[in-house]
């Protein structure tokens, strides 16, 4: 039922495109006909009043529902002015009104249906049918049919149908439709695939994890739809001045025509001032680098988050996953008092019920060492603290070293500088403990991305003013992370609960604030920030709802890109304020120096309608490469 009701909106708006259009169409040449009113012929003329008759019925009706509504909007203006015409036989001036609003709706049609453009073109490459292994036999069924655990097969030249996890094959797979990026990725067994990308090489095996509107592709689509309905401060600040403008407007007509009783110098007034032309440059402008900044894989949420992106003074980010890769390697292991072997077997044991990537990690490190591992008897894990179970009589316990002595684990002094000293050499230190002792430790290394330092240098030109990064780790961690990337501060050994505080604390300190996250741990201090980013968030629900911007890609790139975007849209829309505030000074200029009619004053407001309307388009002409040619 959803999707025929969008049909049919998208056809309401089609057909009002076509008649408007007919009306631009049949109006030009009735125009061009009479020859501006130099060889007016009366048969002709007549076809002028009735398509200046019909113009004026989709004004009548845009003004009765702003009035039920209690809005004054510029239709009103144009109203009076259009009945004005008519009473005075002003008939040429009447068709430039037509012309000029027809173009106006014409141009915010193409407003209202570009999100419903790109959300059609996103819903065709939706697969309608999916392969799945049942047993032996493969059966094609349809989409809406397949529920999670399937497995669903993927053959070269189709479209992913699900979220999921390769179970087996390879194959080369576009993401473009999530990341903007057409670089082709190899899929492995593992590795995680999403719904509507496409496989061009190789089949893959594929276990269901989320189907229908929970993939993340549908995700996308939501945003896309919502990314156009939130207004920005400047273009309520354009409602409001629209208002107060219209009303001065009409007031001084009326007090120029008592002292004057000049009709037809109010008449021009009129038709010069009418400010359609701005009232639909402003939301193109923001529709417009929202449409392009998600074929860059960039997906912002309201036209309010980029003006608010234009702003930001300072940057806080996670370091896990955001200005590092994520996923640490493990680079010493120390047992004490144990064999190696058994205080692997114990790792293993806390670890395997886990996702943390830290548990991930050591999970597969012991698969390299061949160590077999053993399902706890119960299981407990605490964010940003540890696990701690239950196996037999032992009470085992996985944790940051930062925690161990709150839970009463005992460390020697020996153990406790070898730690200090892993810690200093900026290692992440895990620890295993049994029954309320140290038996060992993991010490992990995390590789920074090879473009963060590029990428903090880079907004430090565009204006940005300081870097924070808060982060679990250690405080040698994050100095030795702080100090290779040009981080003007950091705040360690935070819990995820910890770091909303920080942000409370940072935020307005030194500006607008926004943060750069992964989207988990970080959802909350993601929603309080000014402006909140998630890094690589495919398949990752909580940054999706969290941030205002989602990058599809794990590309630090992308943010200075954003950065640019903003400020440069922005930049036009305000350059537009100054074009038609010029403009229509230009217009009473000639209107009082008796040099324009009410027929040149239509003339000239329509010709003028197209400067900040054509303006707006000069962001699809911006690169956004050029900053991710510098930081690559």
């Amino acid at each position: 039922m959803k999707q025929s009701s969008n049909i049919n909106q998208s056809s309401f708006f089609n057909w009002r495109s076509v008649m408007d259009g007919g009306l631009i169409a049949f109006t030009l040449v009735a125009l061009i006909l009479n020859g501006f009113d130099i060889f007016a012929v009366p048969i002709k003329k007549e076809i002028l009043i009735v398509l200046s008759l019909l113009g004026f019925i989709p004004v009548l009706i845009s003004v009765y529902f702003a009035i039920i509504k209690k809005h004054i909007t510029v239709d009103l203006l144009a109203a009076i002015a259009l009945f004005f015409t008519f009473l005075k036989g002003e008939w040429f001036s009447a068709a430039f009104i037509n012309l000029m609003l027809a173009s106006a709706r014409l141009f915010d049609g193409y407003v209202q249906t570009r999100t419903k453009n790109i959300i059609g073109k996103l819903l065709k490459l939706r697969p309608t049918k999916v392969k799945i292994k049942l047993g032996d036999t493969i059966d094609e069924i349809p989409i809406d049919k397949i529920k999670i655990g399937d497995l669903a097969v993927v053959e070269a030249g189709s479209r992913i149908p699900v979220d999921g996890i390769v179970v087996s094959g390879q194959a080369s797979i576009d993401e473009s439709t999530l990341t903007g990026e057409s670089e082709r990725i190899v899929k492995r067994t593992g590795d995680r695939v999403f719904s509507s990308t496409f496989n061009e090489f190789g089949s893959l095996l594929v276990r269901v994890e989320k189907v229908g509107e929970d993939t993340t592709f549908s995700k996308i689509i939501s945003l896309v739809e919502e990314a156009g309905r939130s207004k920005t401060k400047t273009e309520r600040i354009a409602d409001r001045f629209s208002t107060w403008y219209i009303i001065s407007t009409l007031a001084a007509a009326v007090s120029i025509y008592l002292i004057s009783h000049n009709s037809y110098l109010v008449l021009s007034i009129l038709l010069v001032t009418c400010a359609d032309d701005i009232a639909v440059a402003i939301p193109l402008g923001f529709t417009t680098a929202i449409s392009k900044a998600a074929k860059h894989g960039i997906i912002i949420k309201g036209a309010d988050v980029i003006e608010r992106l234009s702003k930001v003074d300072v940057f806080m980010t996670d370091k896990t996953g955001t200005l590092t890769r994520g996923d640490s390697k493990i680079v010493d292991m120390f047992a004490f008092g144990i064999d190696k072997d058994k205080f692997l077997e114990i790792a293993g044991i806390c670890a395997i019920n886990s996702n943390h990537p830290t548990s991930v990690t050591i999970i597969e490190y012991l698969k390299q060492q061949h160590i077999d591992i053993i399902a706890p008897d119960s299981f407990n894990e605490s964010p940003g603290d540890g696990i701690a179970i239950k196996k037999g009589e032992n009470n085992y316990f996985l944790f940051s070293a930062f925690f161990l002595e709150n839970h009463g684990i005992k460390i020697s002094e020996e153990n406790k500088e070898l730690i200090e000293k892993k810690r200093d050499e900026g290692e992440s230190i895990v620890a295993v403990g049994a029954n309320g002792k140290l038996i060992g430790f993991f010490g992990f290394e995390d590789e920074i991305r090879p473009n963060a330092k590029a990428l903090i240098d880079y907004t430090k030109k565009l204006g940005v003013k300081r870097w924070v990064m808060i982060t679990g780790d250690n405080e040698s961690v994050a100095r030795r992370v702080a100090s290779q990337l040009g981080i003007d501060e950091y705040v360690a050994n935070l819990k995820p609960e910890d770091k909303l505080g920080v942000v409370k604390r940072f935020r307005r300190k030194d500006g607008n604030l926004a943060m750069i996250g992964d989207g988990v741990n970080d959802a909350a201090a993601l929603a309080l920030a000014d402006v909140s980013i998630a890094m690589g968030v495919k398949g990752s629900d909580a940054a999706i709802e969290a941030a205002d911007i989602a990058l599809m890609h794990d590309d630090l790139s992308r943010i200075p890109e954003a950065i640019r975007l903003s400020r440069e849209s922005i930049f036009i829309v305000r350059e537009n304020f100054l074009i038609w505030g010029i403009s229509n000074a230009v217009g009473l200029f000639l209107v009082f120096g008796g040099i324009l009619g009410p027929s040149g004053a239509a003339a000239y407001n329509f010709l003028t309608d197209f400067l900040p309307i054509g303006n707006v388009f000069r962001i699809f002409s911006k690169k956004l490469t050029e900053s991710s040619k510098d930081i690559r």
